[in-house]
């Protein structure tokens, strides 16, 4: 079935096209998935909640758009709000337990990470996402790209400008 058909049935609701899909991307959203390390959800966890989503938002597909680029891009923001979910968790965590041990150099620490992530969270949106998916999450340009959908150039381009923003932040601190 032709990618403009396929969308077509699962907008109307078409189980058997709904299965085929499923079945024709669920090992390569696994692939994507498993190159990340949650600490909480599995891979299988994220490609599930994209198959939910795809069904639950069917109605809201492109039939001029591929339908692979559309479920990777539903797996993708998936992937980055959990990112940014476990982030924030990790950051209130550390806090309570700094708050614990009062260690000087530990409050500078602190405190110098916490002007960082200021600075960071000063990025624009794109910039912000792949600064801290290289920067934080250790992940490769490849690895941005095939989340981001973006070009290799693209992803050194915005960590350049992002670090060159919090440079200028830093010295001017």
């Amino acid at each position: 079935m032709d990618n403009k058909k396929l969308i077509l049935s699962l907008k109307n609701g078409d189980k058997a096209s709904f299965k085929e899909v499923y079945l024709n991307y669920y090992d390569k959203l696994i692939n994507i998935a498993k190159r990340f390390n949650f600490t909480v959800l599995t891979p299988e966890d994220f490609v599930q909640e994209s198959f939910l989503r795809l069904y639950n938002k069917r109605e809201l597909l492109h039939e001029d758009v591929l339908l692979d680029k559309q479920l990777f891009t539903i797996c993708k923001n998936i992937m980055l709000n959990h990112i940014n979910r476990e982030n924030k968790i990790i950051q209130l965590d550390s806090l309570e337990a700094e708050s614990e041990q009062e260690d000087p150099e530990t409050i500078i620490f602190e405190e110098r990470r916490e002007k960082l992530y200021s600075f960071i969270n000063q990025l624009p949106e794109q910039q912000q996402k792949i600064f801290t998916l290289h920067k934080l999450e250790n992940l490769s340009y490849k690895e941005i790209a095939a989340i981001t959908d973006l070009s290799e150039k693209t992803i050194a381009n915005h960590i350049y400008l992002a670090s060159k923003f919090i440079r200028k932040k830093i010295e001017s601190h």
